[in-house]
């Protein structure tokens, strides 16, 4: 039977200084991982080779609706996360209710904070936490054709018509 790796936030600040004080690099990003695809799997695997250990914020159910509408998330957030604690690359994964991981990220403090896509890191809300205790903030790019919304909208063209 697979272990989760789901932590509470206390939880989690007790295994990082664990990790930490182990020498181990601590390699942090986030999102709602609605429907995991291979875009998912690329950018998470390209996250953890930048440390020793991947955690995942995984945004709240109450979140993900905040952030992507009503019908979102399609997947309830403790099956989310048993889909990422399932991947040998993820060892952590903590959920949290805000819109942003600014809080969660001034709790846990990890060395490197990646994010996807087509940001300016230094434009990115988290950014000054991040580099306030000396933080690192990293933009990973996206694997063309692969996104959540993309499913979905496939879905509803073959199964709604």
């Amino acid at each position: 039977m697979m272990t989760s790796k789901l932590y509470s936030i206390s939880d989690a600040i007790s295994r990082l200084e664990e990790w930490r004080a182990d020498g181990q690099t601590i390699v942090f990003t986030n999102g709602c991982f609605d429907l995991l695809h291979p875009g998912h799997l690329s950018y998470l695997s390209d996250a953890k080779s930048l440390g020793s250990r991947l955690v995942i914020g995984l945004n709240s159910d109450d979140s993900v609706r905040r952030l992507k509408g009503d019908k979102r998330p399609i997947v309830p957030q403790f099956d989310r996360s048993a889909m990422l604690s399932a991947l040998e690359v993820v060892d952590m994964v903590v959920i949290f209710e805000d819109a942003t991981p600014i809080n969660l990220i001034s709790s846990l403090k990890p060395h490197i904070h990646v994010k996807g896509g087509d940001y300016v890191a230094s434009e990115l809300p988290e950014y000054p936490i991040v580099t306030s205790y000396g933080g690192e903030v990293k933009i990973l790019s996206f694997i063309d054709g692969h996104s959540t919304s993309g499913l979905i909208d496939r879905i509803l063209s073959l199964y709604c018509k």
